[in-house]
């Protein structure tokens, strides 16, 4: 559904949004009759400290209280989103590097159930790392996620990939297996230099490994209105980006680290917060402009 038959203006004179743009208020999601086949995203930047884990975990939080089936799949040796999620992943023994590297492990064998309702998990941990050297022998190196993620794809509607801070295999991997592709950007002049080498890598898989890969959308995170530098930044990327830039923009607030100690989303740990809401409508949003079903 685009912007266009989704989305209305608010009532009265446009109000201006931080990127520049008058809000929409975008409609709530619809009630899905089914689920699957899943659209699969991948939360993308190779620099750290932007703020994909977060985004990745509160943004799947909000498309599962609307009913969404979502499957996390932490594809970062740190194990950040795992963790984030309640799991220790120092103690498993089945995680997404066993689904790559063992074709008779079952991708369901290593799925978690979370606490948070319509909420799975692929887990991983330090023992990913390894799995970049020993995928350059692999037979189609580039494609074994999106193999291990075909059985799964009819449980679910949303899969949202986290991705390691690097443009290595495992992100390209991410990227051929993708239907979408999320940027997270935190609003700094060098996160902003970093963009062009991310942009090329995603037009050299579209090119060569997966030709329906898109940029769903941009999104600026940890802003602060109160920063002239804030707003220059924000101003910079609506200006390279456009529309791809998501109209919602998350702000910079202490309640996501507080989240993230508890273990919990923001939206259950502190349901009635700006935070919260910024996420709730980062999926409406995305809902509305179709990169979810």
């Amino acid at each position: 559904m685009s912007n266009e038959q989704g989305a209305t203006a608010f009532a009265g004179e446009d109000v201006l949004g931080p990127t520049g743009r008058p809000l929409t208020e975008f409609p709530e999601p619809p009630v899905l009759s089914s689920h699957g086949p899943a659209r699969i995203i991948a939360m993308v930047n190779q620099k750290g400290g932007v703020g994909k884990t977060t985004s990745t975990i509160n943004l799947g939080a909000a498309l599962a209280e609307s009913g969404r089936r979502v499957l996390m799949v932490d594809f970062d040796p740190q194990g950040a989103l795992s963790a984030g999620l309640g799991t220790n992943p120092h103690e498993l023994d089945m995680t997404v590097y066993n689904v790559l590297m063992d074709r008779k492990v079952d991708i369901r064998d290593a799925i978690i159930h979370t606490d948070v309702e319509n909420i799975d998990l692929l887990p991983a941990n330090i023992d990913l790392s390894a799995a970049e050297v020993q995928l350059v022998n692999e037979v189609a190196r580039e494609q074994v996620l999106a193999s291990a993620l075909r059985k799964v794809e009819d449980d679910y509607d949303v899969v949202l990939i986290d991705c390691q801070p690097s443009l290595g295999l495992l992100t390209v991997n991410a990227l051929t297996a993708a239907h979408g592709v999320i940027i997270p950007l935190i609003c700094e002049f060098f996160a902003l230099r970093a963009v062009a080498l991310l942009v090329e890598t995603i037009d050299k898989v579209q090119d060569r490994l997966n030709p329906g890969l898109q940029v769903d959308g941009v999104l600026a995170t940890m802003y602060d209105a109160r920063t002239l530098h804030a707003r220059e930044v924000l101003a910079r990327l609506v200006e390279a980006f456009g529309d791809k830039v998501f109209e919602t923009v998350i702000k910079r607030t202490i309640k996501f680290a507080d989240a993230s100690v508890a273990a919990e989303p923001i939206t259950s740990y502190a349901a009635n917060h700006q935070g919260a809401e910024s996420y709730r409508r980062l999926a409406k949003e995305l809902i509305a402009r179709g990169g979810s079903p």
